[in-house]
């Protein structure tokens, strides 16, 4: 004899049985629905890039984010600073200890850095030297992601394979994650990339995803392609595209992406994940002539993500 299938809780008040004695209600299960024991919510951690505020100081960039609401920051590459003069945020020649300050100057704020940008491309002939050292850099100064991407026309595959198996070692002996992210040509895509980091198989190197430039050089959809990747998502370069009016990238929620899908898959993971913002500006319209337009974009971008994230995780 069979045994009676277990009645969900809407056939159960359907059929007038819900206030029977002995009958086990069950919950119909959606199709998004995940165990209890797997449901630990990620810890979105909101950052911005101090790149939105290049044509300025380092010093105006800290001061505008930390006037905008961030807690976490990310390094951008260069500023314009007093003389006109573009200087990088940190050389990749710097030593560590350079990092270490200008990471005690940030935290003295109240900034925390989450993120910093590598400046080089993993096939480059000193790829392996520089990456080496911009690990050592973010170890010094408790940054916890390094940022590498390929160039816009590809990347040798079978080099970087090679390199990133030397670097993930390094990277988790220094407590460091390198992440890598979508730049166009053969690694434009997040499961491009992942396929990379799955061959490589090494917990110090991840991928970070970057909606805006998945959609901009190959006008793939990037809420169907993180879903391809997501399991080796480690953090993302946040930014939005439109392709109409203009095809134009643009600070989240001015394009065409919908976030809450785009995060939707890495919500629940029990991670930090930093969201750091690298492009905050509006699109079709011109950009902001005076920093203070700047702080205005960057606390918007912020209060953006939070409410998604906020909405994800309710």
């Amino acid at each position: 004899m069979n045994s009676p299938q277990p009645i969900t809780r809407r056939v159960a008040l359907q059929s007038g049985l819900a206030t029977a004695a002995g009958v086990v209600l069950t919950p119909v299960a959606r199709a998004d629905d995940k165990p209890a024991a797997a449901k630990k919510p990620t810890e979105f951690q909101i950052a911005c890039m101090t790149l939105p505020y290049s044509a300025y100081p380092l010093r105006r960039a800290l001061t505008g984010l930390k006037s905008a609401g961030y807690r976490y920051i990310a390094w951008g590459t260069r500023h314009v600073e007093v003389g006109g003069q573009r200087v990088p945020v940190m050389a990749a020649d710097a030593p560590p200890a350079k990092a270490k300050e200008l990471a005690n100057r940030c935290r003295g704020m109240g900034l925390q850095t989450l993120m910093m940008f590598s400046g080089i491309y993993p096939e480059h002939r000193d790829g392996l030297k520089v990456l080496t050292h911009r690990l050592k850099q973010a170890a010094a100064g408790d940054v916890a992601h390094v940022l590498t991407f390929g160039h816009t026309k590809g990347g040798n595959r079978k080099l970087w394979i090679e390199r990133f198996k030397k670097l993930g070692p390094i990277a988790r002996d220094l407590g460091v994650l390198l992440v890598v992210k979508q730049h166009g040509g053969s690694t434009g895509t997040g499961q491009a990339c992942a396929e990379i980091i799955r061959e490589v198989d090494d917990p110090g190197v991840m991928v970070n995803y970057d909606a805006g430039n998945v959609m901009d050089y190959l006008n793939v959809d990037p809420t169907a392609d993180i879903k391809k990747c997501a399991d080796v998502v480690r953090s993302f370069c946040i930014k939005d595209h439109r392709n109409w009016p203009k095809d134009q990238d643009c600070g989240p929620g001015f394009g065409e992406i919908d976030h809450y899908r785009l995060l939707h898959p890495v919500a629940w993971t029990g991670r930090k994940m930093p969201l750091c913002s690298e492009n905050i500006f509006a699109p079709v319209v011109a950009r902001p002539t005076k920093p203070e337009g700047v702080d205005a974009l960057a606390e918007r971008a912020r209060k953006f993500l939070e409410v998604v994230t906020r909405g994800l995780q309710a």
